[in-house]
């Protein structure tokens, strides 16, 4: 991953004329990619083709730019369905992994009784979790929590106990991002299909840095969102096995192209992917998304895997001795690049706002996971995540930060 910013032109110092223009930050130490990873040039480029080049609706013009344009657009579904290794029909583009669980909860739980239930972890994002929240509201079902190991990871043991005959469905994160730990996703698949129970799994955390195959997993449906892999935001993908999308699902959403035929008292829908994909979609976020997809693919995911865990075991060792992590210790081998710290006495706002002056960038709070923060016995956290651009000398200046912030407050 040496010298892979200079693909991203935010850190870059633009010559005169630059394409993109405005102020970038060469300086900057971007250790927020939990919350959304920066743009390689690739990505930025592909978008711009599109509204210079081929900017019309897709599917409905029989012109050669509408033609051009669906074409690109169909291309990066194709890409997108390669990545994960699912079929073009099973992938159905949405705004984001929010939108992708809303809808799931949505569509799933009206055949839920007060007999049924759903079973979640105690990792969970807000987002996988209030929608099946207000979803219980409505029908009764309750919702059941697989616990976690002394080393912070899902017990496999409770999830066993948990997922019973009236489970329908299990919907978890596959990486925590505030403990950066991995679900052994395909055990708890297992678990759940014994039970002929469906699986959702929330790849939001874990789509930019872990291969991830579908087929492999055997998990029922997968979402994630196009900003926390390189790509566009307001743009994100809902993965169905396409038996669930024929059988299982109904369209949410309605209008526009997943219309087959309508008339004044009723419509039918269209053939899959479409009949999900109501009204004009983020046309140029789906080819930038294809085109982050196929840029991080070209990198191999031995060296993205290799450099994250280098980057981890490197911050780790040096954080060690300065902060209070949260989480897995020095070498788990099921943790990615998501290090959540306290500093005693410091709140994490003014962690954050001392390193900002240095142009260090870090999330805090409780990164949209305030249950998993209460069950720990933690407040607010601070965060540092890592990307494919994520070097020692960032990781340096952050250990220098965090050295200021102690000093400012002993």
């Amino acid at each position: 991953m040496q010298n892979i910013k200079k693909q991203f032109p935010i850190f870059s110092r633009p010559e005169a004329g630059s394409r993109y223009g405005g102020t970038n930050h060469p300086n900057m130490i971007y250790l927020d990619s939990a919350a959304t990873t920066q743009t390689p040039s690739v990505v930025i480029d592909a978008m711009n083709d599109y509204y210079t080049k081929t900017r019309s609706n897709v599917h409905r013009g029989i012109y050669d730019l509408s033609e051009q344009a669906t074409a690109a657009y169909e291309a990066a579904r194709a890409s997108i369905a390669k990545f994960l290794n699912a079929e073009r029909e099973e992938i159905i583009f949405t705004s984001g992994t929010t939108h992708g669980l809303n809808l799931l909860a949505y569509s799933l739980t009206p055949k839920l009784s007060h007999r049924d239930n759903v079973v979640l972890t105690r990792l969970e994002h807000h987002a996988n979790l209030v929608p099946w929240q207000q979803m219980a509201k409505h029908y009764g079902f309750t919702i059941r929590y697989i616990e976690l190991t002394p080393e912070d990871e899902l017990d496999l043991a409770s999830a066993e106990k948990v997922i019973d005959a009236n489970t329908k469905i299990v919907s978890f994160a596959l990486v925590s991002n505030v403990l950066g730990t991995v679900a052994q996703a395909k055990k708890i698949s297992e678990f759940a299909h014994a039970r002929r129970a469906l699986t959702i799994v929330d790849a939001a955390q874990a789509v930019a840095h872990l291969p991830i195959d579908v087929e492999n997993l055997d998990c029922d449906f997968l979402v994630f969102s196009g900003h926390k892999l390189y790509g566009p935001t307001g743009i994100g993908v809902l993965y169905s096995k396409k038996a669930l999308l024929e059988e299982s699902l109904e369209p949410f959403f309605f209008g526009g192209d997943m219309i087959k035929s309508v008339s004044y008292t009723d419509a039918t829908w269209a053939e899959l992917p479409e009949r999900f994909e109501a009204g004009t979609q983020n046309i140029s976020g789906v080819i930038g998304l294809g085109a982050a997809v196929e840029w991080l693919a070209s990198l191999g995911w031995d060296k993205i895997v290799a450099h994250e865990r280098e980057m981890m075991a490197y911050a780790l060792d040096k954080l060690k001795n300065e902060v209070t992590i949260i989480g897995p210790a020095i070498g788990h081998i099921h943790r990615v690049g998501v290090i959540a710290f306290t500093i005693p006495s410091i709140h994490p706002h003014d962690i954050a706002e001392i390193l900002n002056q240095d142009n260090i960038c870090i999330r805090v709070g409780f990164h949209c996971a305030e249950p998993l923060h209460r069950h720990l016995g933690a407040g607010p956290t601070a965060r540092a995540s890592f990307g494919v651009y994520t070097t020692k000398e960032d990781i340096d200046k952050l250990v220098k930060g965090i050295e200021k912030v102690k000093k400012i407050f002993a």
